[in-house]
């Protein structure tokens, strides 16, 4: 099987596309991961990285500091801009070595600054590798000790299409071998292109990250989002629509945006679940099993593995050698079950005090039912302008009144001096999350312990 991975920026000053341009050739950093059939039975595959960015045929930015670019397109963004090659250790922080992948938070080259990034996993170079979940398990290794507070590491499977949105979107001429057609459970109107078009209608930077903006249009899809992480917490989750695959929303519609507080991660309008059925051991109640020093010890590299069946998603940790069990929540009303089941996605969010959109979506019927279908793998390293990612490591909302109430805390760290987004990229830009020994295989054959 010939394997790449795309990648599609988060927070670049430059945009995803969906032309194809030809001034810098593209060279792919090497990656390999590991396919196994039984225990005992895995083969490695050799894959890569790949990247693009956006220009016009002047060789002009269309999109820069926030914003679509007038002299680089006007109203015909999506016909005249296109996707280049790029230098990926240099200008992305993204380095490979064998079977493993460091991405780096922030980048600094030249006169620019990088933040963040997303990569997604080829089968060929113009269709998505997918993974169908039920009955199977994924395992890796990852090194958090320079991802702290504030930043969110993740590893989503993504209901994609496999080739980028080609054949729905025929305007879209890169497809996935450019990384195109990403979409995710918040219904995002970040991204520079949805549906095949240019985003650029409407689009509004946004006032709190100088990289970033909103337009009119938003992408919808399911997610199963089992592993959101750093040194100090970290949450695996389901996260449903009530429709299948890729969807285009519209604002003040059906889709939601950070301009919107009223909306934003409760939309009532948002016809996916943007928070989904979690699990943190922390917000359950052990507060002294993941962390630096702790019972899983972030300082150090460890192993997880998640698997996914009909009645449960769960994970265990490894490291030095030793299997390491989830414990199940402490707090009362919560079902004793130390990952996702239909108990505890149906207890967890009414006990917390939170909108059940699970239910809503079609409850746990409709997870197994996003275990079934082909999921593309991506790997992310971000912080957020919005919410701190304190959904993840801090108290959460950020309210007096329910700063005491059960699932608020999630972790220990503080939201300025810890999250602060500034805070981070200034006073901690070594920051970066090493992932490696990627396995995929039915359950039981991805590790020996």
């Amino acid at each position: 099987m010939n394997l790449c991975l795309s990648i599609l920026l988060a927070s670049l000053a430059l945009a995803s596309g969906q032309l194809v341009g030809e001034e810098i050739p593209e060279k792919h950093p090497p990656l390999q991961w590991t396919q196994c059939a039984a225990p005992g039975e895995c083969r490695t595959i050799n894959g890569a990285l790949t990247w693009r960015w956006l220009h016009t045929e002047k060789y002009r930015n269309c999109y820069d500091t926030g914003a679509w670019n007038d002299y680089g397109c006007k109203d015909n963004c999506t016909e005249v801009c296109s996707l280049e090659g790029a230098d990926y250790r240099r200008s992305l922080g993204v380095s490979t070595a064998n079977a493993s992948v460091t991405q780096n938070l922030v980048t600094r080259v030249d006169f620019a600054t990088n933040v963040a990034s997303r990569l997604f996993l080829l089968e060929s170079k113009n269709k998505y590798q997918t993974f169908r979940l039920l009955d199977n398990e994924f395992a890796f290794d990852v090194n958090l000790s320079k991802t702290g507070c504030g930043i969110n590491s993740a590893l989503h499977f993504i209901e994609m299409d496999a080739d980028g949105g080609m054949a729905r979107f025929p305007t879209n001429k890169a497809g996935a071998e450019y990384g195109t057609g990403y979409c995710n459970s918040q219904c995002s109107r970040a991204q520079r292109y949805v549906g095949g078009k240019a985003n650029n209608e409407g689009w509004v930077q946004s006032e709190y990250d100088l990289w970033s903006g909103e337009g009119r249009m938003g992408a919808c899809c399911g997610e199963v989002a089992f592993w959101d992480s750093n040194s100090h917490s970290y949450q695996m989750s389901t996260q449903t629509c009530d429709h299948d695959g890729y969807r285009v929303c519209q604002a003040g519609e059906d889709c939601a945006g950070f301009r919107d507080p009223a909306d934003h991660r409760m939309s009532g309008r948002s016809r996916c679940d943007s928070i989904g059925c979690g699990f943190n051991p922390y917000r359950m109640g052990a507060k002294d099993f993941y962390g630096v020093g702790k019972t899983v010890d972030t300082s150090k590299v460890f192993t997880v593995v998640t698997r996914f069946t009909a009645a449960s998603i769960t994970q265990f940790f490894v490291q030095d050698g030793r299997k390491i069990e989830v414990p199940v929540p402490t707090i009362s009303g919560l079902p004793p079950h130390n990952g996702l089941t239909p108990e505890m996605c149906s207890a967890a969010r009414p006990l917390f005090k939170e909108r059940n959109k699970h239910v809503e979506m079609g409850g746990w019927d409709t997870n197994v039912k996003l275990l079934t279908k082909p999921l593309v793998l991506s790997m992310e390293i971000n912080v957020s302008y919005y919410d701190y990612n304190l959904w993840l490591d801090g108290t959460y909302p950020i309210d007096d009144e329910v700063a005491n109430e059960p699932g608020t805390a999630r972790g220990d760290c503080h939201p300025w001096e810890d999250s602060d987004p500034r805070n981070v990229i200034n006073a901690r830009p070594d920051s970066k999350v090493v992932w490696s020994n990627f396995r995929f295989g039915p359950i039981g054959s991805t590790v020996n312990v």
